[in-house]
This record gives structure tokens, sequence and C-alpha cells, in this order.
């Protein structure tokens, strides 16, 4: 049964496995958008220069409806780096990246977000980059049903080796060669 829950996950983990370990040699698709507005008086007004605002503070509601309505990008909850000047907002995503800027005097918004396509999408998730708590929450179970399977499968071998005479010996290499290969061409 946890060969089955993990089936999936196990086909993706091991293909992303391979374009990782090619990433060098696989072209990216990368795709960058760029968007500008200006933002109107009253959701200006919430960052103007003259009011105080902590680094790492959240967004005003003025300011997320309005980039949301007119540039289409979703800034709730998200925090941003003040200056005097600006408020800059990373926003890193699975298979892309993305900022904006806003100018706290004139209100312009800059905002460029980058895709780097189908295959970057895939190995960012299977190195949990940028994909939030649900996302990892689901790795860490997914790993622990993995284990579950490598080790139902290892009683399984404990089971049937002694109808099996070549159990052991290919645990051991299965053992053996990875560690052969760290010691030698690694250097640990």
């Amino acid at each position: 049964m946890s060969g089955a829950i993990c089936l999936l996950g196990m086909l993706l983990f091991a293909l992303t496995g391979i374009t990782l370990n090619h990433a060098h040699q696989i072209p990216a698709n990368t795709e960058i958008t760029e968007r500008e507005m200006v933002l109107p008086a009253d959701a200006l007004a919430s960052i103007s220069p003259d009011i105080t605002i902590e680094d790492g503070a959240i967004l005003p509601a003025e300011i997320v409806r309005s980039v949301r309505r007119e540039i289409n990008v979703n800034l709730a909850g998200e925090a941003g780096e003040w200056t005097d000047i600006d408020v800059y907002v990373s926003l890193p995503r699975p298979g892309g990246d993305g900022w904006i800027s806003i100018d706290r005097e004139t209100g312009e918004v800059f905002y460029e977000g980058t895709s780097r396509g189908a295959i970057s999408y895939l190995n960012d998730l299977h190195k949990g980059r940028s994909t939030g708590p649900v996302w990892s929450l689901f790795l860490d179970i997914f790993a622990v049903a993995c284990a579950v399977f490598c080790l139902s499968g290892l009683w399984l071998l404990q089971i049937h080796s002694p109808r099996r005479r070549s159990t052991w010996p290919l645990v051991a290499g299965g053992l053996a060669v990875p560690a052969l290969l760290l010691l030698i061409f690694i250097h640990i």
C-alpha cells in the first residue's frame, strides 16, 4: 500500500532528479513580464514618505487592491523592504521569480516577473523552493511514506531471502556502489 501511495510521487521525483542532474544541458524557456502603473492618490497616501513604516511591514490593503486591479499581481500578506524612498517586495515562486518596486513619493509601480518554464517549475517542486508551508508539509509526509515503503520492502526481502540466495549480496551492492562512487570520485 505504501508503494501505491508513493508511485506517482516517486516517478515525478525520479524524472525531476534527472532534469536537476542535467539542468545545465536543458535550455530554459525564460519569459520576462514587465508591468507599470501609478498608484491612485488614496493608495499613495497610505505609504507616504511622511509616514514611518518599519522595514518588513506588510503592504497596506489600498496598495494590494490597486496593484491587483491594475497589473494583476497579488501582494496580499506580502512584507516589503521599506526605505524612505520606496518599498521593494520580492515575489519568488516555483519555476520563476518576481519583484515589485513602489516609489513612495510618486506612486510609480514597477513589476517584473520571470518564468523559466515547466521543467524549472517541476524542479522547484522537487526541491521545495519557494513553495510555501503546505507543499513543505506534503514533502515531509511523502518522505515518511517513502521511508515506510523502503522499510516494508526490506522486511519483505528478509522474509523471502531464504529462498533467494542473491538477496543480501544485491542489497549490499546497492549500498556499496554509491559508497564507492562517493569515495573514489567525489573526494569527501
